[in-house]
This record gives structure tokens, C-alpha cells and sequence, in this order.
């Protein structure tokens, strides 16, 4: 008998700190940068974002996120027996202890279960499904739990308009357990480093200090036409996978980036804008939290129920690009 990695537990959280396009206009002004609501969403749709508190941590909202995530799926703790983390924003630097280590004693598991963190940027939530689902289907795990969480604000150049209005903080969590029912059918990962220049934090770590800028540098027209090109692509090879067409699909929940590239995505595939999840235009850009934070949203929502065909897909720096077509 097939088995399946069925998802049985979603979880979201955003910081309390809510900060509208107004809002972050008065904060940018007092360094002479101006912006306006009107500008930010008519190049975004972008209305405002989350930021998290000073002492707030990537792996302290992953938890808030995780927990949600274990008391929908009816779980403890303990029966996680695996941890796949994505973020570009880990607790410590060099990355190491890793950032799922944190959230895997934050929970007070004790099982031994193993933790690591991908990173993929963006995409790095579909990458640690696209894991998740293989390492289930072999036999080897029975219950995943992938997290995206990140805390963009702390690498966002506040003088630099073009990318500070774009991003915010957030978690989301999805477990997925071995079922005899289907739940991911198919899933894509791709890379293209000779991109990796157009979107990246381009300091590193050296004799004890940040050589070179900490801050995220972006190329938005670069990005723009790179994305939907390659959202197109994989959307395609994931449905011919899964021997479904856009038809079947009831929800198009991509990664966040921007209202713009999500439409254009929509249209190429022939998907109603109606069938997006968009949270965007609330949570701005919250990179590899977005995707599994738009589809707790859906479910909470009651947009998304059981039995329906969902179409997930994201694109991050690196140049990174995935999908996973999954029933629900």
C-alpha cells in the first residue's frame, strides 16, 4: 500500500508589533527617505506588515507556531519525529546551534528526534516539504513537522525604500504525518546559482565581525521576471507529476512575495485570481514563513477544506524555485 505525507496540523503566528504603510512612511521620514501608502501598495499591494520585538527571536515565533501547528494535528511534543526548519534569519550567527535545535527544546522535546534548518530563502518552506514527503514515503519518518519562520526586519536596509516596504516577521508550521490517504501527490525543488547575485544579503562573517553589508540587496525587475518565469515552469512539472491540470486545483497558494508576480502566476496558469490565497497585502513579504502562513490562513478561514487539491509554490534568493501539488 502507497503511502502518503498527509498534512494533519497547520499553525500560524505574526508578531503583535502591526505596522501600516502610514506608519512605516513616519519611521522612514525621520532619515529623510520618503514613501507613501499609496506608493508602497500600487508597486506591492502591500498594505502593512509584522515586525517582531527586540527579544523576539526566529525560533520564539516558530514555537508559537508549532504549538498551534501540535494541538491541531492532536499530537505532544514528543511524537514529532523529525524537525525540518527553513529560515534566512536563524537565532545565532554562522547559523549554528540551528535554529530547530532551539525550537525543538522550546517544546520540550526530549525524544531525540532529529532537527536541522534548510535554507532556500523564500522557497526553503517547499524545499523542507519536498524532504518531509520523501523521507516519509521511504518509511523512515512518521510524523514531520516543517517550520518557515523569519525575522526580516532585522536585515532590511531602513534607508533603502525599494526593499525595507516589502518585508515583515512571521512563523508557520505544517505537520505531515504517513497516511494510507493521499496528501502530497508530487513536489519539485530547483536551483540556479548563476542568479544568486539579484537577491542577497551580501556580507559575511569574519575575524569577528560583518565583512561587507548585513543588509538584504534586491533587483526587483530582475526578480520579477525571473520569478514568474520559474513559478510557471514548476507549477507545470508538478501538475504533470501529479497527472492533474490547473483545473483540478482549487487553491493557488504561493509564496507572498508580491501582489504583482502573484498574478501574473495566476494568469499564465489560467487560475482565477479568486483560487490565490493572499495575505499578502496584511503580512507583506515574511519569505520562508509566507506559504505556510497564507495556508493556515485558507484553512482558518474555512476557504480550505478537506479533499480539495492545493497547488503550493515559491521562489527565494539563490536563485531557488519549488512546488508541491498536495490534497487537503
Amino acid at each position: 500500500m502507497a503511502t502518503f505525507a498527509k498534512i494533519t496540523g497547520t499553525g500560524s503566528y505574526l508578531p503583535e508589533q502591526r505596522i501600516d504603510n502610514d506608519e512605516l512612511a513616519q519611521l522612514l521620514l525621520k532619515d529623510g527617505i520618503s514613501t507613501s501608502d499609496e506608493w508602497i501598495f500600487s508597486r506591492s499591494g502591500i498594505k502593512s506588515r509584522y515586525f517582531a520585538q527586540k527579544n523576539q527571536m526566529a525560533s520564539d515565533l516558530a514555537v508559537f507556531a508549532a504549538q498551534k501547528a501540535l494541538s491541531e494535528a492532536g499530537l505532544e511534543p514528543n511524537q514529532i519525529d523529525l524537525i525540518i526548519l527553513a529560515t534566512s534569519t536563524p537565532d545565532n550567527l554562522g547559523g549554528f546551534p540551528s535554529t530547530a535545535s532551539s525550537v525543538q527544546n522550546k517544546l520540550g522535546i526530549t525524544s531525540g528526534c532529529g532537527a536541522f534548518d534548510v535554507q532556500a530563502v523564500c522557497s526553503g518552506f517547499i524545499y523542507g516539504t519536498h524532504l518531509a514527503n520523501a523521507l516519509i514515503k521511504s518509511g523512515e519518518h512518521q510524523r514531520v513537522m516543517v517550520i518557515g519562520t523569519e525575522v526580516f526586519s532585522r536585515i532590511l536596509d531602513m534607508k533603502d525604500r525599494t526593499t525595507c516596504v516589502l518585508f515583515g516577521d512571521g512563523a508557520g508550521a505544517v505537520i505531515y504525518e504517513a497516511s494510507s490517504e493521499p496528501g502530497i501527490i508530487s513536489s519539485a525543488i530547483h536551483s540556479d546559482g548563476s542568479h544568486q547575485q539579484i537577491l542577497c544579503v551580501p556580507g559575511y562573517i569574519g575575524h569577528g565581525g560583518i565583512q561587507g553589508s548585513a543588509y538584504l540587496t534586491m533587483d526587483g525587475q530582475a526578480v520579477f521576471k525571473l520569478a514568474v518565469k520559474m513559478l510557471e515552469k514548476v507549477a507545470i512539472e508538478v501538475l504533470e507529476k501529479a497527472h492533474l491540470s490547473t483545473g483540478d486545483i482549487d487553491w493557488l497558494i504561493p509564496h507572498q512575495a508580491n501582489i504583482r508576480i502573484m498574478e501574473g502566476t495566476a494568469k499564465k496558469l489560467g487560475i482565477p485570481l479568486e483560487q490565490v490565497i493572499v495575505t499578502v497585502t496584511d503580512q507583506g513579504n515574511t519569505s520562508a514563513a509566507s506559504i505556510p502562513l497564507a495556508l493556515d490562513t485558507g484553512i482558518r478561514d474555512g476557504k480550505i477544506t478537506r479533499g480539495q487539491h492545493l497547488l503550493l509554490e515559491g521562489v527565494g534568493g539563490g536563485f531557488t524555485w519549488g512546488a508541491a501539488c498536495i490534497r487537503y
